[in-house]
């Protein structure tokens, strides 16, 4: 299930969120109740009751059923059945938890009873992650949504399976190292660091307390220390005699102590921001430890479990060892460059190969399996036939050739394991992969040129050395002055609010950099002029462009294909095409305010892929997945507090025009996975844009960041039917909305709602006699809209805060809207028939902005 996982996750609805729950939640905590209880047993020597086992197997069974109620109410998105899997999923690991307390308790006296106390200090604390979870899921934790991650991760992730591990590594370590336990084990420091900085972290991060989260990392970190420096000098003792002894359970055992010490040490400096989100060690926690750690003790403990003597474990180990460092050295390597700026398809093949290298285990475990009970049955098999022989041979005077065949002792596999070849070999795949992928997007890594250089050229000898700053839209410097044949390196930092890149026209790339994040950028021999620009969706159209100016004969590179800043018409007069009957829609019904006079709301900025238009595809840059932003309605007087949290890959923010409110703090820019509260209070009544400020504000918005806010008039009359209708550009691009299309205001088409033309395939539908309200906002970016229906006129026009029309002996034909500008029309629809509603700009309306109201 986790393999499938890993490979549909993009593709399903919180993907993520499921291949990494299936591991923790399935996989590790399982893992954690099962072996802990094995491994108490054999520590404490416990003589266990007969019906044992069947309670064993009930409290498995339940924990199972728990997590599949999890998964099932979170990708239904139904909280309430996600708190109830939490709830039992919570009960299943405190049953678990009073188990190993009762037996520990009882053999207290014993000399690894410090381990189980790791069992009981770590089961004890995934009821508490569960009720994290459960709140995460529900309404209650979108308030307080990254304190609660942190606070989640913390408890289940650090705690739970950390604690599990550290106290079954107190033993297995050296025994898989085939070494003795260190003179430096000091368990109970370790487990009471350990303790103290998760519960100090998680109360800090509920509390908002950065500087404690920050602590409860460092506690943490000095207790995996302390565990982990006996466990150093177990190698150092086994590396001065390798013999057979370094072996894949070993080398990935050490492997996920590393990760989890430097992810510690990492989260120290980090945590003590609010802009921390413990998303961003994920990957080397899951991965780099809990997952390491579990297929390295699951390929020592299982030829263990089975046993049989030394010749069928031996059997066992030699298989799951098989090219056991080269695996290592994949899984680690790869992690690592999967961490570096690389260009998308570099991560891609390097995740393949070391999801191919993790998936590897399995096979192996089964050959394992096999070719230790195969050494079980030879032996069973020549027992069996040296009985019948000893019977057959009785000579009749009381002797007897012996009843059981001595089976011959399988010496461990006493050659060199070229561990060093197979680290070598590994090296060479990931430099072959890396240098293949970067190849196939046209060079992504740093140093990697991707035009032809002049022959004639010769190296200086010379490094120029520069370090370029983003400010506002531009590089600073931007412009480096460099002699041909130059060795050139570009230290580049991001001091800017916003995520950026840097592209070299050699194909030398940065990736996205987060703000304060930095890399170094180097061409080895500057062939001529080089310009360089960021990536990002109108980054570039905004300046921020740079070049590397080349003194000397030139052999300049030009900017890639597609960069040069053509202008695309629009498609002019052509009428966007009608979508089908079965395209997407969004339901223009306005719902009434409700009666509460705090408004709380979670928007999620993201990208993704969707269609936008009949037959086109695009990325889209969105507020809760949609097209246009969901729309809000309220009172004047009443508070809106909004949370925006940025899923995305780059910088985004909020502007909402319903509020009066300083811009400097809930404005800002946010970095992907940081979020805020905006809160502002309705103090005038109208239908008001809020936006993505992020700049260039026109692409943001023309990809779909933007909705309307709806504050009802006072006295606002009684009519059959509301409706909201926002208008929008489109400018079609390879990379979200082509920004030299939305500079020279050439849309290819106009949108109600997002989507062009939408209602003409999804009519809105009234009875004859019916009025209706039509709320109309122009969101632009640069276009205003005429609205108008025909066959009919508005008996109520009502634009930008006032009302210029009241059921008068005067009518109106259009209501005419400026960008960023809204108000509503009311028209009564007295004959049956259809309606067309329109921009009476014509060309918008030809370009997608019509729809039909059909009458019956």
């Amino acid at each position: 299930m986790i393999v499938v996982a890993a490979l549909v996750h993009p593709f399903v609805p919180e993907g993520r969120w499921l291949m990494v729950h299936l591991f923790t939640l399935g996989a590790a905590t399982n893992s954690v109740l099962v072996w802990g209880q094995h491994f108490a047993e054999r520590l404490l020597k416990l003589k266990l009751p007969a019906d044992f086992r069947k309670w064993q197997l009930l409290r498995i069974s339940i924990l199972n059923a728990g997590i599949v109620v999890t998964i099932v109410g979170k990708l239904s998105d139904i909280w309430q059945i996600t708190t109830v899997g939490a709830a039992i999923i919570g009960s299943a690991v405190a049953w678990h938890a009073l188990v190993i307390l009762r037996q520990v308790i009882t053999h207290r006296d014993s000399t690894y009873a410090v381990v189980g106390w790791h069992y009981v200090a770590s089961a004890c604390l995934l009821p508490i992650g569960a009720v994290f979870g459960a709140l995460l899921a529900s309404p209650v934790g979108e308030d307080f949504h990254d304190r609660l991650v942190l606070a989640h991760e913390l408890v289940n992730l650090v705690g739970f399976i950390g604690l599990a591990a550290s106290g079954t590594l107190v033993t297995m370590f050296p025994a898989m190292w085939r070494t003795r336990m260190s003179r430096f084990s000091r368990p109970f420091w370790a487990l009471g660091f350990q303790l103290a900085g998760i519960i100090l972290g998680a109360v800090s991060a509920l509390l908002g307390f950065w500087l404690g989260a920050s602590l409860g990392f460092a506690l943490v970190a000095v207790g995996w220390v302390i565990s982990a420096i006996p466990w150093a000098h177990n190698i150092i003792d086994v590396l001065k005699d390798p013999r057979d002894r370094v072996i894949y359970p070993a080398l990935s055992a050490a492997g996920a102590v590393a990760w989890l010490i430097g992810s510690l040490l990492a989260a120290v400096p980090l945590a003590s921001h609010p802009a921390f989100s413990m998303t961003d060690l994920t990957l080397p926690l899951v991965i780099g430890f809990a997952a390491q750690l579990l297929l390295g003790v699951l390929s020592w403990i299982l030829p263990s479990t089975i046993g049989g003597g030394s010749a069928a474990m031996n059997a066992g180990l030699r298989e799951a060892n098989r090219a056991g460092a080269f695996r290592f050295a994949i899984i680690n390597l790869g992690l690592m460059l999967w961490l570096l700026p690389l260009a998308s398809w570099t991560k891609v093949a390097v995740s393949a190969a070391v999801g191919l290298a993790l998936v590897t285990y399995l096979p192996l475990t089964v050959r394992s399996t096999k070719a230790q009970l195969q050494i079980l049955k030879n032996r069973a098999r020549m027992a069996a036939e040296a009985k019948a022989a000893g019977a057959k041979e009785d000579t009749g005077k009381g002797k007897k050739r012996p009843a059981v065949a001595e089976v011959p002792m399988q010496q461990p596999d006493k050659r060199p394991s070229r561990v060093g070849t197979q680290f070598a070999a590994a090296l060479g795949v990931m430099a072959l992969i890396v240098a293949l992928s970067g190849q196939l997007v046209g060079g992504g890594g740093s140093s990697s040129p991707a035009a032809e250089v002049d022959p004639e050229i010769v190296a200086t000898g010379n490094t120029v050395e520069a370090t370029i700053e983003t400010d506002d839209m531009h590089f600073v410097p931007n412009v480096v002055v460099a002699n041909v044949g130059d060795r050139v390196l570009l230290h580049v930092n991001n001091t800017d609010a916003q995520v950026h890149d840097l592209r070299l026209a050699t194909g030398a790339h940065t990736g996205r950099m987060a703000p304060g994040s930095s890399t170094t950028l180097e061409i080895p021999m500057l062939p001529g002029t080089v310009e360089g620009w960021c990536t990002i969706a109108g980054h570039r159209q905004m300046g921020m462009t740079m070049s590397i100016q080349a003194l000397g004969k030139a052999s300049d590179i030009p900017p890639a294909p597609g960069h040069e800043g053509d202008i695309h018409a629009a498609h002019g007069a052509n009428m966007v095409p009608d979508p089908d009957p079965d395209s997407p829609t969004i339901d223009p019904v306005l719902a009434p305010a409700e009666d509460s006079t705090l408004h709380k709301v979670t928007l999620r900025a993201s990208e993704m892929r969707g269609y936008i238009a009949p037959g086109v595809e695009q990325n889209l840059w969105t507020f809760n997945g949609g097209p246009v932003g969901p729309t809000l309605r309220g009172r004047v007087g009443d508070e809106f507090e909004v949370t925006l949290i940025n899923d995305g890959t780059m910088s985004h923010s909020l502007d909402f025009h319903a509020g009066m409110v300083s811009p400097d703090e809930p404005m800002r820019q946010l970095a992907p996975g940081e979020s805020l509260v905006y809160r502002f209070r309705a103090e005038h009544a109208g239908i008001w844009l809020y936006h993505c400020s992020t700049m260039p504000m026109s692409n943001h918005i023309s990809a779909g960041m933007h909705g309307a806010v709806v504050i009802d008039p006072p006295d606002l009359a009684p009519v059959d039917h509301e409706f909201v209708m926002v208008q929008s550009e489109g400018y079609w691009g390879e990379d979200g909305p082509d920004p030299d299309k939305v500079a020279a205001e050439t849309p290819d088409a106009y949108r109600f709602n997002g989507y062009p033309a939408q209602y003409v395939a999804h009519p809105i539908h009234l009875k004859a006699g019916e009025t209706a309200r039509f709320w109309v906002l122009a969101a632009g970016p640069n276009k205003g809209t005429s609205f108008h229906i025909v066959g009919t006129q508005f008996h109520r026009v009502y634009k930008e805060g006032a009302l210029r029309l009241d059921d008068s002996v005067g009518g109106g034909q259009a209501l005419d809207l400026s960008a960023a500008q809204g108000g509503y029309v009311e028209a009564r629809f007295i004959e049956p028939g259809t309606y067309n509603f329109v921009d009476h700009q014509m060309v918008h309306a030809e370009l997608g902005a019509r729809g039909k109201i059909i009458v019956e």
